[in-house]
């Protein structure tokens, strides 16, 4: 989650207000939708490897089911980000956690569907490596006081995956001759997050001077 603007309207001094004391360590609700992700990724991995079929009975199958966790924890990805700005709730935290709560569900996530047999293991490989590589590359320009800002191939990789994973979960019981579907929407995967890994690449490296110009100080390229 970011950091986003204060809230409109001044707040009379010397009054300590709930979202104040929230920003300042507290686990707050932004946080707690954060950790309800993190909870649902273990609920996610049983679905899928277990495929049970105890609520087929009244029509839920294990597929759906499956997309109904996975949608409803992907949509949490959004809200947590969305009210901690909105309510001026950003802590450190959520800061530390959100990151890691999006990579366990997404690892889980394609992992499972390896393990079931609807992806390829190299392509999981790919996307997750992504993962690591980006991270140790945040890590280091962290550590140099560079920020690079996120692109939007970050957003089109978090879509693409969103979008691949529930087609194939969905697969040919749901999707009959159109499952291949699913198999399209992997390699979109696989290529935006190379992308998206080669840009942030990129970006880094300019801005540590490697790749045209120079390091300014303070860590700004010249």
């Amino acid at each position: 989650m970011a950091a986003g603007s204060a809230e409109c309207g001044a707040r009379p001094r010397g009054i300590l207000h709930s979202d104040s004391l929230a920003t300042d360590g507290m686990i707050n609700l932004p946080t707690w939708i954060t950790i309800i992700r993190i909870f649902l990724t273990p609920v996610l991995v049983v679905v899928l490897m277990t495929r049970g079929t105890y609520l087929e009975p009244i029509g839920l199958s294990w597929q759906m089911i499956g997309v109904m966790v996975f949608l409803l924890a992907s949509c949490t990805d959004y809200l947590d980000g969305w009210l901690a700005r909105r309510r001026n709730q950003v802590t450190t935290l959520g800061i530390l956690l959100d990151p890691i709560a999006d990579k366990l569900l997404t690892s889980a996530a394609f992992i499972s569907l390896v393990q079931i047999g609807v992806a390829r293991a190299w392509m999981v490989w790919v996307i997750i490596g992504r993962e690591f590589a980006v991270d140790g590359l945040r890590m280091i320009a962290s550590s140099q006081g560079i920020t690079i800002a996120a692109s939007i191939w970050g957003k089109y990789k978090t879509v693409s995956q969103v979008v691949a994973v529930v087609l194939l979960i969905f697969g040919n019981t749901y999707l009959g001759r159109w499952d291949l579907a699913g198999d399209i929407a992997i390699w979109i995967v696989v290529i935006v997050a190379t992308l998206s890994a080669a840009d942030y690449f990129v970006k880094f490296s300019r801005r540590l001077g490697v790749v045209g110009g120079r390091v300014a100080p303070g860590g700004g390229s010249v």
